[in-house]
């Protein structure tokens, strides 16, 4: 099994590069820069790794640098700008595709763009294997095995610690700018609409505090209605981050930062994503989601995604994490690295207070 992990000279690349090593897998760094990849290659101990250059912009050097591999992970953001052509060229070389994007429009337009030509190739493309994306669609699926079809999801994250976010990601921030000002997508009777005012604009955390938020385009809004009947799906962030991230940087400035938080910091920084569900009798479910480092976990789930992927039981095309894999199994396998869950059902609305404890499921 070879798996290809290209714009390997990132910070969240060099993760997924050290979980791939832990792992014994063979890699392949690919990347527009050979003295960035060599570099990459030797801090994260791998220095004889095979490493192939090709950028974005060169469609044929990127099909011959996957061409061999059987899956490629892309850690290259802003996808806005160059994911397409990286699985334009994975589709090509008839090699698996996933990434840890987190740019909803992006992984809107995979979907929209590459579905027939990935089926017609034998090839699987799983966009958004990231902390937020992955777990929550598998979650999402799982909660309406439990309701069945359902009136509305809101998703919720909330982060506290961990330092600033990383180069990259600030990069993609700023590509994005104009949706994370206007909150993006949501899903509303079959068609996933801009401009759709949110309908929550405070929840009530597990602890029974209650949080102020604001829309924010996440990529479960594109994924989640793919697999589940439901009428609505909303996004949304604590207020204060959302403000945040929507206020501009410059490029100069992310340049000036560093590439990403310290270990230490990773190490301190938790996350809650929350999935609230409500069926057409009110009857409303909350999934719930916890871990610890974002970009770390981040790095098991997208090598996780991958080397299932290389094993060839998915089936062909653009997919969900639901659709590829079996959503039980894999949060099991996730549960191993800390990632914990819940699903618990209550007779009144947790989106305003704490709700009645009705049934509970956990890892």
């Amino acid at each position: 099994m070879v798996i290809a992990v290209y714009g390997a000279n990132g910070y969240q690349a060099k993760l997924i590069l050290a979980e791939l090593s832990r792992h014994d897998e063979e890699v392949r760094l690919v990347g527009r820069d050979q003295q960035r990849l060599d570099v990459a290659a030797v801090q994260v101990g791998i220095p004889d790794a095979d490493r192939r250059v090709a950028g974005a912009d060169d469609h044929a050097a990127l099909v011959a640098a996957l061409t061999g591999s059987d899956v490629v992970i892309n850690c290259a953001g802003p996808f806005t700008v160059s994911g397409a052509a990286v699985v334009a060229a994975a589709i090509e070389a008839r090699v698996h595709y996933v990434d840890t994007a987190g740019e909803q429009s992006y992984v809107k337009s995979i979907f929209d763009t590459f579905a027939d030509d990935a089926e017609r190739a034998g090839v699987t493309v799983v966009p958004a294997t990231n902390d937020g994306c992955l777990p929550g669609d598998l979650l999402a699926h799982l909660v309406a095995e439990q309701t069945g079809p359902l009136a509305e999801i809101t998703v919720s994250h909330l982060i506290t610690g961990g330092g600033g976010p990383s180069r990259g990601s600030l990069r993609s921030a700023l590509a994005t700018i104009d949706a994370m000002t206007a909150g993006g997508l949501t899903y509303h009777d079959g068609l996933w609409r801009t401009g759709v005012a949110a309908r929550h604009e405070a929840i009530v955390l597990p602890d029974g505090a209650s949080v102020a938020m604001a829309a924010l385009p996440l990529c479960e809004v594109i994924t989640i209605p793919r697999h589940v009947r439901v009428d609505h799906v909303e996004s949304l962030v604590e207020a204060t981050l959302q403000a945040r991230l929507a206020t501009p940087v410059t490029a100069e400035l992310i340049d000036s930062l560093p590439e990403g938080p310290t270990d230490g910091d990773r190490a301190v920084q938790h996350f809650t994503y929350l999935l609230d569900a409500t069926d057409h009798h009110g009857i409303q479910t909350r999934g719930v989601i916890r871990g610890v480092d974002t970009y770390g976990t981040t790095a098991v789930v997208a090598v996780e995604a991958a080397r299932r992927l290389a094993a060839g039981n998915a089936a062909a095309g653009v997919l969900t994490p639901a659709q590829a894999f079996d959503p039980a199994d894999l949060l099991a396998t996730l549960s191993e690295h800390g990632l914990g869950w819940t699903i618990q059902t209550t007779s009144t609305s947790v989106s305003a207070d704490n709700g009645t404890d009705r049934s509970t499921r956990s890892r």
